[in-house]
């Protein structure tokens, strides 16, 4: 039997991949933090399936589940907001897991900075402007940053920062961009995107911990950081210059 780790997305019900859709209707088990995934997907579970809200559960008590579901003979289906790639606690799962021989796959999702993008309607690389895109968070009860991964650190590149879970602190955050981005530089907040109550802030790092502040926002928002998001004045890519040799267009000799 197996585990089926799935990208749920950010939000939206259906902003999940077929094949993370097709393997929640044919597991009889599945495991959904309660919190940040859609009741909606839930519908997609197989009729009399056992579904369980691991939102007030520990690590060993969801371990415990999914190896006595295993050991009965059946799939499980294990939902997570987002993409698992990155902030997901997906490592810790895997390590015990691996440990008790349970076999498993990883199916990704939209992660929450593409559809914070989307709402926005911004590419965060831009050419001649900004090509690299930097997703982090600031410290927190959960998990201290690395000395080596500080925001002025990362601020140095001037890429475009997707910083996770740090809402709570966003005046901190400003302070610490500014020197390097300048008080001018865009920023987006964008609060529980592609949800049905989504809203979206656009600032400056002079004006958005104000904004923020007087919006109430607390949790579950996604800062973005960089002059992507407000560039007009870039040149086009060369990827469909007309002059632009590449593979599938050739000179038309």
């Amino acid at each position: 039997m197996t585990v089926h780790f799935i990208g749920a997305g950010p939000g939206a019900a259906d902003l999940i991949t077929l094949r993370g859709r097709d393997l929640i209707a044919r597991c009889p088990v599945c495991l959904y933090a309660g919190s940040l995934v859609p009741q909606a997907l839930l519908e997609h579970c197989p009729p009399g399936a056992r579904i369980v809200d691991t939102a007030p559960m520990s690590l060993d008590e969801i371990i415990n589940e999914i190896a006595q579901a295993t050991a009965a003979g059946h799939d499980v289906a294990r939902l997570h907001s987002g993409d698992l790639a990155i902030l997901s606690a997906l490592g810790e799962q895997l390590r015990r897991l691996d440990a008790l021989q349970i076999p498993y796959t990883v199916t990704p999702g939209v992660p929450s900075f593409s559809a914070a993008a989307a709402a926005l309607g911004r590419e965060l690389t831009l050419p001649g402007l900004v090509q690299s895109v930097v997703l982090t968070r600031t410290s927190g009860r959960a998990s201290a940053m690395p000395d080596t991964e500080r925001l002025s650190l990362f601020a140095q590149s001037r890429a475009t920062l997707a910083i996770h879970l740090s809402i709570h602190v966003i005046d901190k955050v400003a302070d610490e961009l500014r020197p390097h981005y300048g008080d001018d530089c865009p920023v987006a907040v964008v609060y529980r995107a592609s949800w049905p109550d989504q809203r979206i802030m656009r600032g400056t790092l002079a004006t958005i911990a104000a904004q923020v502040a007087a919006d109430a926002v607390e949790r579950t928002a996604l800062i973005l950081v960089g002059h992507a998001l407000g560039a007009e004045d870039f040149r086009d890519s060369a990827l469909y210059d007309a002059d632009y040799q590449r593979r599938f267009r050739g000179r038309g000799e």
